[in-house]
């Protein structure tokens, strides 16, 4: 019976006692620990632990990789809004009762080549500084003003103009216009826009310098810095133009 004994509690130190020296232990859960000696002190390393870790090391990684990719995107939006966006300021009054002195709009030349009703931003060489108008036609379009009437006509078709306010309907002409355009037989100006440009006129047609002067002339698509988008002040003004 001794020896019965004996031999149980050898087996049990067996279990218990690796070759190495080291202990074996369950945890609570069942899994078995590691108890190693180092400079005489017992550390215990749980395998549950280990696995915490690298559940809490791939939260890090992720988390890193996200805000790497965050940061790179801000950066390629920055480079855009930079390149591809401006905000000009309005000087003057060609353009009142759609936008007046002093406002600051949003412009951009994402948006293709202008089309008619457009508000764009053009550096003049002829006047040396940049100017807002609105685009009336282009390439290959016809425009014919009759300040009798009071009418645009475009390619023949009088076009509406609801942005206008009553007074700018009311157009005069100041004789300061580019002559050369003018058919006096019908009592029009008549303007035929070449390629790879616009014909621009300030929504305050009575106080604009615009291409029916000869200092601005037909706008070159080289020129337009873009169109308008958004009015960003006066901020009781905000919204898209």
């Amino acid at each position: 019976m001794d020896n019965n004994l004996n031999s149980s509690n050898e087996l049990k130190m067996a279990d218990s006692v690796n070759i190495d020296g080291t202990e074996n232990s369950r945890n609570t859960n069942g899994i078995p620990s590691i108890a190693a000696a180092t400079d005489g002190k017992k550390i215990t390393i749980n395998p549950q632990d280990r696995i915490e870790n690298k559940k809490e090391s791939k939260l890090v990684d992720e988390l890193l990789d996200w805000a790497e990719s965050f940061v790179f995107s801000l950066f390629i939006m920055l480079l855009i809004m930079m390149f591809a966006f401006k905000l000009v300021e309005v000087e003057g009054d060609s353009m009142e009762g759609t936008l007046s002195n002093s406002d600051r709009i949003l412009v951009s030349n994402l948006f293709g080549a202008p089309k008619p009703g457009d508000i764009v931003v053009v550096n003049s060489k002829g006047l040396n500084k940049t100017i807002v108008k609105r685009c009336i036609a282009v390439e290959g379009q016809v425009v014919e003003i009759d300040y009798n009437a009071d009418t645009i006509k475009v390619d023949g078709k009088v076009i509406e103009e609801d942005y206008l306010s009553t007074f700018a309907k009311d157009m005069r002409n100041l004789m300061l216009f580019d002559t050369k355009y003018f058919d006096a037989s019908a009592s029009v100006y008549r303007y035929t826009v070449p390629d790879n440009c616009i014909f621009v006129l300030g929504d305050n047609r009575n106080n604009s310098t615009d291409s029916r002067f000869s200092s601005v002339a037909f706008v070159s698509i080289d020129d337009v810095l873009g169109k308008a988008l958004v009015r960003i002040y006066p901020f009781n003004k905000f919204g898209k133009v």
